[in-house]
């Protein structure tokens, strides 16, 4: 997006514009020079910060002259620690849940589960045990978009054998 000293106004490339009377085409901004748009009084808008994930604030944006600031806003700290809290015990099931039968057919007949998806499947409980502990005792929301942000999920014993066989098969150059 430019800005127009000259009509105090912004322009968004891809659509035409109109300066002194004069029309300029909806690709013009994509095919001039840095010197054709500063002759015309254009400046290239450019934000002075970054918008937060929207997940945790409430994100309004300024413009003045070639200037963008996004403001970003807490979001509710109750609320956002209760979406947390959901999104990890939904992913948690997402991701045991293929695994479910495992366990309905070692009940139903009395089979073993291979110990590998046993001990992953608890350290999925494990995970999102310690994720919603960790949530509960966040003091604010940028400690919850840490927390959320940092969640390393462990990979079922399937992957783990094709990632091993795949860097065998893969020679190192």
């Amino acid at each position: 997006m430019f800005y127009s000293t000259t009509t105090n106004s912004y322009i968004q490339e891809g659509t035409p514009f109109e300066i002194d009377g004069v029309q300029y085409p909806a690709n013009w901004l994509n095919l001039s020079t840095p010197e054709e748009k500063q002759a015309l009084g254009l400046e290239e808008v450019v934000a002075t910060n970054q918008p937060a994930n929207p997940t945790y604030y409430w994100v309004s944006e300024t413009l003045s002259g070639a200037t963008l600031t996004y403001t970003n806003t807490p979001k509710d700290l109750t609320t956002v620690k209760s979406n947390a809290i959901s999104q990890v015990n939904s992913t948690a099931y997402s991701i045991l849940f293929p695994t479910d039968w495992m366990v309905v057919k070692a009940f139903e007949t009395s089979t073993a589960i291979a110990p590998s998806w046993n001990s992953w499947r608890q350290s999925i409980r494990n995970t999102a045990t310690t994720t919603v502990n960790a949530v509960e005792g966040a003091s604010d929301v940028d400690a919850v978009a840490t927390i959320m942000g940092s969640i390393v999920w462990a990979k079922d014993p399937d992957q783990v054998a094709l990632e091993a066989a795949q860097a065998v098969e893969t020679p190192v150059v």
